[in-house]
């Protein structure tokens, strides 16, 4: 019987095959973003923590130092809802007790000049929110009823915006 291939073009076609399955395999490997995470300030300047939940669920979130190492992120403040967050906003005080969230590490203090990343997450790993980084400075520059985060435009653009808590609650799910 003869062979299709020839022996080297089919190693060749076989490896190819085992890269592209791989590469397949790899790509693409990230949990489901259906949510968006946001920063927020109180009348006296206290960090709020602002997730709008579009469809799925919620349990909690985590703010940590952010760095291109992920080997040197570092969790400075982690929170889960007493309740499974469902669609739509919620918010809550990161540095003091809030009723409806447990600190499961309580925040530590924040440092001027360092860059922070608030995302929220499900216990099950199925799916999380889109993230929102921040800095000190970029915290004192909000006003009261105004909300960080990070959209994403038509074109797939991703950029900062602060606007009013009424207009991220309608436009933070189109926005991702």
């Amino acid at each position: 019987m003869w062979s299709v291939f020839s022996r080297p073009v089919f190693r060749r076609l076989a490896g190819a095959v085992t890269v592209g399955l791989a590469l397949a395999a790899t790509s693409g490997c990230g949990l489901p973003v259906d949510a968006v995470a946001g920063v927020s300030v109180t009348a006296d300047g206290r960090l709020l923590g602002v997730l709008m939940v579009c469809g799925y669920h919620l349990d909690g979130a985590t703010l940590y130092v952010d760095s291109a190492d992920t080997d040197k992120e570092v969790t400075v403040g982690e929170w889960t809802a007493d309740r499974r967050l469902t669609a739509g906003l919620t918010t809550w005080s990161l540095d003091a007790p809030a009723p409806g969230w447990t600190a499961t590490e309580p925040l530590t203090p924040l440092v001027a000049g360092t860059s922070y990343t608030l995302y929220g997450w499900t216990e099950d790993n199925t799916s999380s929110s889109r993230s929102v980084t921040f800095t000190l400075a970029d915290r004192d520059r909000l006003t009261p009823g105004e909300v960080r985060y990070e959209a994403v435009s038509d074109s797939g653009e991703e950029s900062t915006v602060t606007v009013p808590t009424a207009e991220f609650k309608a436009r933070a799910c189109q926005d991702m």
